[in-house]
């Protein structure tokens, strides 16, 4: 009787060893489940392709070009500024020595006219051409040049005309035989053109 009870409860008991292979086998499934399902999940996500060499070339073209361009307009501006501030440098006094150029002409007339005076004081002359000299010179110094006309012939870019007269001379038809007003140039620029008489 208790033989056949201790049997009955043998073949009663689980079968502990069974069901650990089943849960090992089942675990093994679920794994290769999951990797098959991550691998065709790798398969379905796009692959951005890579831009072949020759768009790439030309994307690299394209840049270069732009980089030069603006290079050359930097170069430009700042070869532009820097002679707009030269010039400015330059002409920077124009106004005060154009409001002056009267004063040497009027120095002038009156050494001219001391000149044809027969009994004109000689040390009123001097002083007068010292004033102009002094005056004169110093215009120089700030770039100040007078327009050479007589004997020249007419340079529109320099003179104007104011009159015409026959030619006392041959050679002198078509040139400029008398000026009526001195030009001048400041650092290369005509402030001031020179009002000269041609010969015809």
């Amino acid at each position: 009787m208790n033989e056949h009870t201790t049997k009955h409860q043998a073949q009663n008991e689980p079968d502990v060893q069974h069901l650990e292979e089943v849960d090992t086998a089942g675990d093994t499934t679920a794994t290769e489940t999951a990797s098959a399902e991550a691998a065709a999940a790798d398969k379905q996500e796009p692959i951005q392709d890579t831009p072949p060499p020759e768009q790439n070339k030309a994307r690299i073209d394209e840049l270069n070009d732009r980089l030069l361009r603006l290079q050359a307009e930097f170069d430009n501006y700042r070869k532009r500024s820097a002679r707009e501030r030269l010039d400015l440098i330059l002409t920077a006094g124009e106004d005060v020595i154009k409001g002056m150029l009267p004063v040497l002409d009027d120095c002038q007339r009156a050494i001219q006219t001391l000149e044809q005076i027969e009994n004109a004081d000689p040390h009123s002359v001097e002083g007068v051409k010292l004033i102009y000299h002094k005056l004169s010179g110093y215009l120089q110094t700030k770039g100040l040049k007078p327009i050479e006309a007589k004997g020249h012939a007419l340079n529109t870019d320099l003179h104007a005309a104011v009159a015409k007269i026959p030619a006392p001379e041959k050679k002198l038809k078509g040139k400029i035989v008398d000026v009526v007003l001195e030009g001048y140039t400041l650092n290369g620029k005509v402030i001031r053109f020179a009002n000269v008489v041609v010969g015809e």
